[in-house]
């Protein structure tokens, strides 16, 4: 019944309300400015303490345990978060996740078993839920933009979610120039057993099986999974086996501003270059590309070096992993956009469930598998989704032409 009385203009509402009462392009606009900044604050102090968190929290696993739990409870929590944000409204619901990152800061200021572990669980609740709220409220502008403008839907959601991605990627940057300035000598720590954990992920990755009945969620899963693996990949085996060893501690920042920069930058591009399906398809060919590259370099021929090189090489990386980032952060959200018009909030929720699901994995895996054998499994993992997502494209142009055959 709650659901029932929801007014759906309330998505569409303004962050903040215009003394002139009015809705306008121009507001719209400016709300995406505004969630942008919002987003931007809020990581900036969370996204450095999870680059560091397998790092400085080393004692007993309890970084990578932590956040193996985290994505957990996020990726069961996803489960739900859809129904959250109808009940709540989608800024409702992007105010309530806040309380969450809030929380996991202040849990590392004295990080223990007892501080980490339930405000980790309550961590991937708020994820979920700001994460789809978000995603429903962007597309829900960018509509009613295009609407108003008389702009190409796909445009205007390309656009919208550029700049949204550009800003947030920012956080990567300006977050980790800070912890590259204020960052003292750390401890190493040991490796952990996470098995029980590890099955509890297993058993509820196993209950989004059931809703998925449509073709194209099933094909863009692969996809969405991957985009998860290497972000985990870049916060847990790259930072930990490639910075690490040849930049120390301290160069974990740098790298990550670099990574951070380049995401925003190919964020805010792609996004611009982003008008239909087919512009999708070629940006995050392009992207999946760069990272091919880095990983088939780390699979066949890199090794450590010493000099200019051993810095050059680290942040080279950096910088093409941030692009293949930036380009699916920004593709999925309009991608799923332009698929799912009827259904944006369960869109977004398989999103955050899929993604979080393969981060979770990760963290899992980082503490018992080599560096070649995460490589291995990405480079896999990328051919895997590269081939269903450009069935899913084939897919859906011919559908489409079959349409318009049909109209004529």
């Amino acid at each position: 019944m709650a659901i029932e009385s929801m007014d759906p203009r309330d998505e569409e509402a303004p962050l903040v309300v215009d003394v002139s009462g009015g809705e306008t392009p121009k507001n719209r606009t400016r709300d995406v400015h505004i969630l942008s900044c919002a987003f931007l604050l809020i990581f900036l102090a969370y996204g450095a303490a999870q680059n560091l968190e397998t790092t400085i929290n080393s004692e007993g696993n309890l970084g990578t345990v932590s956040l193996g739990i985290l994505y957990v409870s996020f990726a069961f929590f996803s489960l739900f978060a859809s129904l959250v944000v109808r009940v709540l409204g989608s800024k409702n619901a992007v105010v309530l996740g806040t309380t969450g990152y809030w929380l996991y800061i202040a849990a590392n200021l004295k990080p223990t078993w007892y501080t980490m572990v339930p405000v980790s669980l309550y961590m991937g609740f708020a994820a979920s839920v700001i994460w789809v709220g978000e995603g429903t409220y962007l597309t829900s502008i960018a509509r009613s933009h295009a609407i108003d403008t008389g702009l190409h839907e796909g445009t205007v959601i390309g656009n919208f979610n550029g700049e949204f991605w550009a800003v947030f990627a920012l956080h990567q940057f300006v977050g980790n120039l800070i912890t590259l300035a204020v960052l003292p000598k750390g401890t190493e720590g040991s490796t952990g057993s996470t098995t029980l954990l590890f099955i509890v992920f297993l058993c509820s990755m196993t209950l989004v099986i059931l809703p998925l009945l449509d073709m194209r969620m099933l094909l863009v899963i692969p996809l969405i999974a991957y985009s998860g693996l290497q972000q985990a990949f870049v916060w847990a085996s790259y930072t930990k086996d490639i910075v690490n060893p040849t930049l120390g501690e301290a160069g974990v920042g740098g790298a990550m501003a670099v990574y951070g920069a380049f995401d925003a930058i190919c964020s805010l591009a792609a996004g611009r270059l982003t008008s239909g399906l087919r512009s999708i398809t070629v940006i995050v060919c392009g992207g999946a590309f760069f990272q091919a590259l880095i990983f088939l370099w780390l699979l066949l021929k890199y090794s450590a070096t010493s000099g200019v090189l051993g810095v050059i090489y680290p942040l080279l990386m950096a910088a093409f992993l941030g692009v293949g980032d930036g380009v699916l952060n920004t593709q999925l959200s309009a991608l799923l956009a332009l698929l799912f018009k009827h259904d944006t909030e369960g869109a977004f929720a398989q999103l955050k469930v899929w993604q979080s699901s393969a981060i979770a994995v990760v963290f899992f895996l980082s503490p018992v598998v080599t560096l070649q054998t995460m490589v291995e499994i990405m480079v896999g993992a990328i051919s895997i989704s590269l081939v269903s997502f450009l069935f899913l494209t084939l897919k859906v142009e011919k559908a489409f032409s079959s349409h318009q055959v049909t109209n004529m």
